[in-house]
């Protein structure tokens, strides 16, 4: 029985990097509906706008399961 390392580095390098992403993109998405609402003096935009980047994080997490989903199924 021999073991090709270079592919079970590599499974583990692209495995890596794909679990930082995604932790990493969840984190934002975290971060981003965690945001308090502003007082109406100081506008309110950038609340509306960390919402959307938290639900864009979110959908790019839940493509990236899919994904992987649709791989191992494939």
């Amino acid at each position: 029985m021999n073991i090709d390392w270079a592919a079970l580095g590599t499974v583990f390098g692209v495995s890596l990097v794909a679990t930082v992403a995604l932790v990493g993109l969840f984190t934002l998405g975290i971060v981003g509906l965690s945001r308090q609402p502003e007082p109406a003096a100081q506008g309110g935009g950038s609340l509306m706008l960390a919402r959307a980047g938290a639900y864009v994080c979110f959908g790019l997490c839940a493509a990236a399961v899919a994904y992987g989903i649709y791989m191992i199924v494939a």
